[in-house]
């Protein structure tokens, strides 16, 4: 029933459409509607370089992307091409973990897996281009997955955003080499 694929440059409107609507709608009960909106408009979207790089997909279900998510083998913690942290010097899959990037699902298709396939695919690649670990910046609601998945939480983040608005973020880890 779903496929994945990676993702190509003209998928980005479609990307930001499902991110967007992902963002908001799986945001209740975790951020309020003005931090989701906040975060969803300030700092989700598609980061091309993932595009570019072959490390971020899409997966289909029926000819529509349904959930999109990706790993990296550059520094950028998270954010779309408006609003990246960090930087995009590589890393070194010696020293430093691959990170797991922008993963979301649309609200119509969460619980049914298409995370931790995500998961599954990015994990594979990364440790077959020689990382040994991996870290994230984890939204509230994205969080049971990683932990679910093994990911240990590191920090917190309190990001700040227009208007007074502060988003909590945690960073996390996992081994896999």
């Amino acid at each position: 029933m779903f496929t994945i694929r990676l993702a190509h440059a003209d998928d980005k409107s479609a990307l930001n459409a499902l991110i967007k609507k992902s963002g908001i709608g799986l945001a209740a009960g975790f951020y309020t509607e003005q931090q989701a909106e906040a975060i969803t408009r300030e700092v989700f979207g598609v980061d091309s370089a993932l595009v570019e790089d072959g490390t971020y997909f899409a997966i289909e279900a029926q000819g529509r992307i349904v959930a999109c998510g990706g790993w990296s083998r550059r520094a950028t913690d998270f954010g779309g091409d408006q609003a990246k942290s960090g930087t995009d010097r590589p890393l070194d899959p010696a020293t430093e973990p691959a990170r797991i990037r922008a993963f979301f699902v649309d609200p119509d298709m969460a619980r049914r897996g298409l995370g931790s396939m995500l998961l599954d695919h990015c994990t594979g690649a990364a440790a077959r281009a020689g990382f040994k670990a991996l870290e994230l910046v984890s939204t509230m609601p994205g969080e049971p997955l990683y932990l679910r998945y093994g990911f240990r939480p590191l920090e917190r983040i309190e990001l700040p955003l227009s208007g007074g608005v502060v988003v909590a973020l945690t960073r996390m880890r996992k081994e896999i080499g």
